[in-house]
C-alpha cells in the first residue's frame, strides 16, 4: 500500500507539474490562438507537426474585366511571418494582428510555427531549415492556395527576422529530402529588429564573450548562420525596421547589413526609430504608436514591390 501511495503521489506531482507547464505555455501564447485563420501542417519531423496559420482575404465579387480576371487567376501575393524568441521560445500569435491587417488589404497572410529549443530541443539551424520549408511549401502549394508563387514575402521579428533573412541569403540548411527544384527563397523580406550579424564584421563592435556564447548555443560556427556574411548580388529586396536604442540586437548590425546589401547592388531599406528598444513594433506595446508606424512602413514597401495595391 505504501508503494502504491508513493506512486500515486508521484503521479499527482507529475500531473501538477504538467498542468503548470501547460499553463505557462498558454500564458506565453502557445499553443497559439489564431481566430479567423485556418491551419495546415507544412512539415512533420518525427511526431512534431508544424503548422501554418493562414489568414485569407475576403472573397471578391466576380469580375468581368479581362485584366482583373487574369490578375486573379495568377494568384494573390502572400507573406509568411516567423515569430521571435531567441530561437528558444515564442508563438505565431506575435504577428496575428499584422496578418489580419494584410489579409484585409488583399494578401494571403500566414503565421508559421517552427521548432524552438524550449519545446523541441533544437539548435538555430533547425529553425532556419523550418523557415525554408515553410517558404518552399507555400510556393509548392501556391496554385491550390490561390497564391502567386513569384510574390511570396518572408517576414519576422528578432530571431524570426533572422530566419526570414536566412531564407533569402543562406544557400545551405534546406531540409534534406525536400524538392530542391521548388525554391525556398522569398521574393522580398520585411524584417523587424532582426539578428543579421552573428560574427565579426567590419564597422561593428561585438562583445566577444557574447560571440563565444552564441557559438556554444548554435553548435556550429555562427558565421554560417549570419545573413550579413552571405550577402551577394541578386538577392530579394528587403525592408528592415529597427529601434535605435535596441541593446539586444544593436542598430549598428542593421546598418552593417544594409550597407552590405547596397554594396552588392541589392535593395535594402533601413528605417530606424529613435529611442526605441527591442520589440518596439509589437501590437499592444505602449500606446500602439510604433505598431501603427511599422505597419504603415511595411505597407509602403509591399506596395512598392507589387504585393499590395497603392492607396
Amino acid at each position: 500500500m505504501r508503494n502504491i501511495a508513493l506512486l500515486l503521489a508521484l503521479l499527482l506531482v507529475d500531473s501538477a507539474s504538467a498542468s503548470a507547464q501547460e499553463a505557462r505555455r498558454k500564458a506565453n501564447g502557445y499553443p497559439p490562438e489564431m481566430p479567423g485563420s485556418r491551419s495546415e501542417v507544412y512539415k512533420k519531423v518525427g511526431d512534431v507537426e508544424l503548422k501554418l496559420y493562414i489568414y485569407e482575404p475576403a472573397k471578391e465579387a466576380s469580375k468581368t474585366d479581362d485584366a482583373a480576371t487574369e490578375k486573379q487567376a495568377a494568384g494573390r501575393p502572400a507573406i509568411v511571418f516567423f515569430f521571435g524568441g531567441g530561437w528558444s521560445s515564442g508563438s505565431p500569435q506575435q504577428f496575428r494582428e499584422q496578418c489580419k491587417h494584410l489579409a484585409e488589404r488583399g494578401m494571403v497572410a500566414i503565421a508559421a510555427d517552427y521548432r524552438v529549443a524550449s519545446r523541441h530541443q533544437v539548435k538555430p539551424q533547425a529553425c532556419v531549415a523550418d523557415a525554408k520549408s515553410a517558404i518552399r511549401y507555400v510556393r509548392r502549394e501556391a496554385k491550390r492556395l490561390g497564391i502567386d508563387p513569384q510574390r511570396i514575402v518572408a517576414a519576422g521579428g528578432s530571431a524570426g527576422g533572422h530566419i526570414a533573412a536566412c531564407t533569402a541569403t543562406l544557400q545551405e540548411f534546406d531540409e534534406p529530402g525536400e524538392d530542391a527544384k521548388v525554391s525556398s527563397v522569398p521574393n522580398a523580406c520585411v524584417l523587424f529588429n532582426p539578428a543579421l550579424v552573428l560574427g565579426p564584421v567590419e564597422g561593428v563592435e561585438l562583445d566577444m564573450g557574447r560571440v563565444t556564447a552564441l557559438t556554444n548555443r548554435m553548435g556550429i560556427e555562427p558565421q554560417r548562420l549570419s545573413p550579413v556574411h552571405h550577402v551577394r548580388a541578386g538577392q530579394p529586396p528587403m525592408l528592415v525596421l529597427h529601434g535605435k536604442a535596441d541593446t539586444t540586437v544593436p542598430y549598428a548590425t542593421a546598418e552593417a547589413f544594409a550597407k552590405a546589401m547596397t554594396a552588392a547592388g541589392n535593395r535594402c531599406e533601413l528605417v530606424g526609430y529613435e529611442g526605441q528598444p527591442h520589440g518596439f513594433f509589437n501590437h499592444g506595446r505602449g500606446d500602439g504608436k510604433y505598431y501603427a508606424e511599422t505597419v504603415a512602413a511595411m505597407d509602403r514597401f509591399l506596395e512598392s514591390v507589387g504585393c499590395l495595391p497603392a492607396r
